[in-house]
């Protein structure tokens, strides 16, 4: 039975009309640059093509690797649509086939296999074509059980060895996958670069002509050095690009990891997803995902959303006549018990998963704004690369370029051809690696860097990033709207106060003095009226209860009041049930008795179920009418335990006569529990203590400048009390209207309305899912960056809407799971506090790069160019600009892409998604020591000989003296600003730097690599050994990078970013050449 307006499912509220416009299209405006998306999360594919198009890309394997793959992501689509076309082909002939055999009388007998009466085959054929027919030859449900060895109650026994057995006959719930890109593709991708290419091209031509015109003894170490640089780069970036995608892999690894429930042994135990087997017995509830194929054994108004089986968004209602799930599938309302027939690649979903490729990629706003500085700076240091060659070309065919003796290199109609190809090619080489350097291909990488790394520190802190921008996202994120229970209190619920018979107990356990009549229907409103268990082990011992904190809760008080689980379910039949609906506050279920009387029992939010009370039950067993002054002594009861943090639930019940029940099971399904008339029982107050640290943890988000909003569904005092003791009211003349508001007076608002209230809103109560929806999309229409937390199936849409959603990792549903963005796994607000402290990490970690690259290129890029053009020769050569390069590119993002957060980060406000990346303050901090490292390299470059006494030298091995020591001297300054990038705007450099060992490594593998290459690889590098004075001069010159940055940070800067003033520039200057013209009349 199949309904497209089913109103239970998660996915119709994503199109409620009430829930007004999403601002989200305002992220991708068409009229903006085509690198400035504020947001990743839904973009346009149009949007994401843009982009692409715009970067100025030399490797485009390696740079668009850990973004989205457009085409495998369309491929992907194609195959899941030819597949499922398939599956529903062979479906429909199968059933042709079955309906033949029945209509010649022909039957198949199950085939035993192993220790089990049935096969996999007929397993697997039965399932996938919804063969009802074969499962009414098999016995049903139960004959099916008993085939698998199972028990419909109790489970599969699930020793070792009966698990063992399964695995053998039936496979285990795994699939194969993809592997993973070996070392080897990492260096084919590294190898593309169009640059290093090049150089390897001008590297094997210079080889030639080298042994050709000097032999292979000396010829060989122009072209061989720079080969092999070009080499070394290659593999160092392809072991940086491996190591990333093994942290990719294991985080993956563990995002498909899902636990579940099962029924083993008569109790219920949480497994892997990857550990169950066909024969267990298995729970499902709103929320779930289907984890394997199976057969429903019993269900109470199941609906199981199959979308991501059939591609068609409809939810299909599940019952005895049609009781076949499919893996992969989502409970949309609901509950029911399941026995598994297929696991892992026997399944429709395992077939579907191991024909496509998982992996395809993801693009984070940062990614694409970096794309666009690499962009930018890519022109700049193209342009320069390429006037650098002409000036060089020029100069050299002129004849003005001299030898380091004073010769002249070439001279027309005397120079031989080879040589002056050799000439020619060493000026293309140095404008090549010009390029190298200056086009920043490793910048938007430094993201995917910082991103790993994070994300697997974050595991470490309990957050399992599901969507990589939502890393970056968080540490902009300005507002956050987190759920009560179990976020912001522990989730350890316990019965402390009880009204039962019409008084308060104490204590609340104490049941001695009251009827049998009223403590029977109170016990079997608590065994009949949940989703939990009880396990009473045989030996005796500690009773087991499973199910949600306030069922475990309610079923330990029923345990301690005398209720023995099993037999009080025993004694009656389960007719409907209403599952717990978070807009209503409350569930029922419907009971045949023994004696064919029905009995109606509810349970939910106590003010919701006692407006629908007529009459209570004394403590004699008498039902006595709710006249007002007992209703207000009721409601009086439930607002103190509220005002004490308690959560309260009243439990109530009716008869019904059993004519009015729907006898058939197609109006059963549909009929609408009796709610009103109600009997009340008890009201029982749960207690759920905050979590410790909590208080504090609000208070850093203040201090960060993020308002934590609380949104619940219990009771506006409840929450209020709890607001105060976490520290999101201050006080109590805080915890008035709008600051304090119910969810009813919130959605009754028009959408301006809304959005004003929204920005003072502190804590709402009694909201609905869709409450907190309409509540995300006010906050976001006022240019807030918001994150929300959740953890059930209704909750999914506004996961969705939010800019970051956060599911709980414990008490989360996989609806909600899946439509979130980070997942936290023990469901802590600390651990919240911490994703928002690596978001902001992530971002100052990627600012700190790119101060430190961007340093790096214009000095290199204004030394070679000023040297170039005022003498022809270049200081620095090409061997030397690679070793540069993979300082800057690699090793520099290893080492600053790593650091982990400190407390600064969270004393200043959230950074806007649309502030430059590059701030007025790293402007000056690079201009700063760029001008400094320019200027002392210049003045080494032409007045070298005289300041450093080599006159007397001859000119070559003075040349040779004065370009290795502006090479040394230059790296070493390098090495030195990698300690000023670590705190653009901190004055102590050094603060908690033992603490980065990764940092501290690559420092020191960077300085040894040096003394290496300058004492012993001369011949490589062109250079020569330095004595101890010329090694103190370069330690010096880079030593006075630190003062100087010290001082640097006493400058001020303006507060407008430098950005604006050009932007603003621009559209004057487009103004002045382009007027608009007056508009038609």
């Amino acid at each position: 039975m199949e309904d497209n307006n089913f109103k239970g499912s998660p996915y119709h509220l994503q199109r409620d009309p009430e829930a007004g416009g999403s601002s989200s299209m305002d992220d991708f405006d068409d009229s903006s640059g085509p690198f400035d998306i504020a947001s990743t999360k839904n973009a346009p594919i149009d949007r994401l093509k843009r982009w692409r198009q715009a970067a100025l890309v030399l490797n485009a394997s390696r740079r668009f690797r850990y973004t989205l793959d457009l085409k495998k992501a369309e491929e992907n689509q194609q195959t899941l649509r030819k597949i499922r076309a398939h599956a529903q082909a062979i479906r429909a002939a199968h059933r042709f086939q079955t309906a033949g055999q029945q209509h010649n009388g022909e039957t198949t007998p199950p085939i035993p296999s192993g220790d089990f009466g049935i096969s996999q085959d007929q397993l697997a054929l039965m399932t996938r074509d919804h063969n009802y027919s074969a499962l009414e030859e098999y016995g049903g449900v139960k004959g099916l059980s008993e085939l698998l060895n199972s028990n419909l109650d109790k489970g599969i026994h699930g020793d070792d060895a009966d698990l063992l057995a399964r695995r053998n006959i039936f496979c285990s719930n795994t699939y194969p996958r993809k592997k993973g890109r070996s070392f080897w593709m990492f260096l084919w991708e590294a190898w593309k670069d169009l640059t290093l290419i090049i150089l390897i091209i001008a590297a094997v031509a210079s080889l030639v002509l080298g042994i050709k015109t000097e032999g292979i003894e000396e010829g060989w170490y122009d072209g061989g050095s720079i080969a092999f640089a070009v080499i070394l780069v290659i593999v160092v970036t392809a072991i940086s690009d491996y190591r990333q995608s093994l942290q990719f892999q294991n985080l993956n690894e563990e995002k498909r990891n899902i636990h579940v429930e099962v029924v083993r042994g008569g109790r219920r135990v949480e497994v892997s997803i990857y550990d169950i087997v066909v024969g267990d017995v298995m729970p499902l509830n709103i929320g779930d995902q289907v984890p394997a194929d199976g057969v429903l054994i019993s269900g109470h108004s199941l609906a199981i959303d199959e979308s991501s089986m059939t591609g068609e968004s409809k939810i299909v209602h599940k019952d005895s006549r049609g009781p076949f799930l499919m893996s992969g599938c989502k409970v949309a309302d609901g509950s029911g018990t399941m026995l598994v027939t297929s696991v892992g690649i026997n399944t429709e979903w395992g077939l579907l998963m191991a024909s496509i490729s998982e992996d395809t990629g993801e693009e984070t706003p940062l990614q694409v704004r970096l794309n666009g500085v690499a962009t930018f700076i890519g022109i700049v240091g193209l342009t320069v690369a390429v006037s650098v060659l002409i000036v060089l070309l020029i100069r050299y065919f002129t004849g003005h370029t001299n030898n380091s003796d004073g010769t002249v290199q070439f001279k027309a109609g005397t120079t031989s051809l080879s040589d002056a190809i050799d000439g020619a090619i060493k000026i293309v080489t140095v404008a090549v690696t010009i390029v190298v350097v200056a086009v920043p291909e490793g910048l938007p990488l430094a993201v995917t860097l910082t991103l790993a790394y994070s994300m697997r520190k974050m595991m470490a802190d309990k957050a399992l990033v599901r969507r990589l921008s939502a890393c970056e996202t968080m540490g902009s994120a300005t507002t956050i709207c987190s759920d009560k229970t179990g976020t912001l209190t522990l989730n350890q619920m316990t019965v402390v106060e009880t009204y039962v018979g019409g008084k308060k107990i104490v204590p609340p356990e104490s049941g001695s003095h009251l009827s049998s009549t009223l403590i029977s229907l109170l016990i079997e409103g608590v065994a009949q009226n949940t989703n939990g268990s009880v396990f009473m082990p045989d030996g005796g011992g500690e009773v087991e209860v499973s199910g949600s904190p306030t069922e475990k809760a309610i079923l330990h008080w029923g345990v301690k009041i005398g209720m023995n689980f099993d037999a009080v379910r025993s004694e009656s039949l389960i007719l409907h049930v209403f599952p717990f609906n978070s807009e209503k506050k409350r569930g029922g279920v419907a009971l045949r008795l023994s004696d064919e009387r029905v009995h109606i029992h509810w349970k939910g939010a106590a003010e919701i179920v006692l407006a629908s009370c007529t009459q209570y039950m004394d403590f004699n067993g008498q039902l006595v009418a709710m006249d007002e002054e007992k209703n207000k002594f009721f409601k009086e009861a439930i607002e103190d335990m509220a005002a004490n943090s308690l959560r309260c639930v009243a439990i109530a019940y009716r008869t019904c006569d059993l004519n009015d029940v729907p006898s058939d099971e197609v109006h059963l399904t549909k009929w609408v529990l009796p709610e009103d008339e109600l009997i009340l029982l008890a009201i029982v107050g749960l207690k759920d203590p905050c979590r410790p640290g909590v208080k504090d943890a609000v208070r850093l988000c203040q201090n960060a400048g993020v308002k934590v909003r609380m949104v619940t569904g219990d009771n506006l005092k409840t929450a209020r009390a709890i607001a105060l003791e976490c520290g999101i009211l201050g006080s109590d003349a805080e915890a008035t209207e709008p600051n304090l508001i119910e969810g009813k007076s919130f959605r009754a608002l028009s959408d301006a309305q809304r959005e004003e209230v929204a920005e003072k809103i502190s804590v709402m109560g009694r909201s609905s899912p869709n409450d907190k929806l309409l509540l995300v999309q006010a906050l976001r229409k006022r240019g807030h960056v918001v994150a929300v937390t959740g953890d059930g199936t209704n909750d999914a849409p506004a996961l969705h809407e939010a800019d970051i959603g956060l599911a709980m990792g414990i008490q989360g549903t996989e609806v909600a799971k899946e439509s979130s963005d980070i997942i936290i796994l023990d469901d802590n607000f600390a651990s919240v506090v911490k994703v928002v402290r690596w978001g902001r990490s992530v971002y100052a970690n990627i600012q700190k790069f790119i101060q430190f690259q961007l340093t790096v290129n214009v000095a290199a890029l204004v030394i070679n160019v000023v040297a170039a053009v005022s003498s022809g020769n270049v200081p620095l050569n090409a061997v030397q600009l690679l070793w540069v390069n993979l300082i800057m590119d690699t090793l520099g993002a290893l080492a600053l892409a790593t650091e982990p957060p400190t407390d600064h980060l969270m004393h200043r406000a959230p950074v806007g998604r649309r502030e430059p990346l590059i701030t007025n303050i790293m402007w000056r901090n690079l201009l700063v020591q760029a001008a400094y490292q320019v200027t002392v390299l210049l003045v080494l470059n032409f007045g070298g000989r005289s300041i450093l006494n080599l006159q007397h030298d001859d000119n070559a091995r003075a040349d040779k003296v004065k370009n290795t020591l502006i090479f040394n001297a230059f790296v070493f300054c390098q090495i030195f600003n990698e300690f000023n990038a670590r705190k653009p705007d901190e004055f102590n450099v050094f603060a908690g730097i033992t603490k980065n060992h990764l940092f501290m490594g690559i420092i020191g593998l960077t300085l040894v690599l040096q003394v290496i290459i300058i004492e012993f690889l001369g011949k490589f590098t062109s250079t020569v050994r330095l004595n101890w004075k010329y090694w103190i001069i370069s330690l010096a010159i880079a030593v006075i990078s630190w003062p100087l940055a010290l001082a640097g940070k006493l400058i001020p800067v303006p507060e407008t970013p430098l950005s604006k003033y050009f932007s603003i520039a621009y559209r004057r200057l487009k103004r002045t050449i382009c007027p608009r013209r007056p508009e038609a009349a």
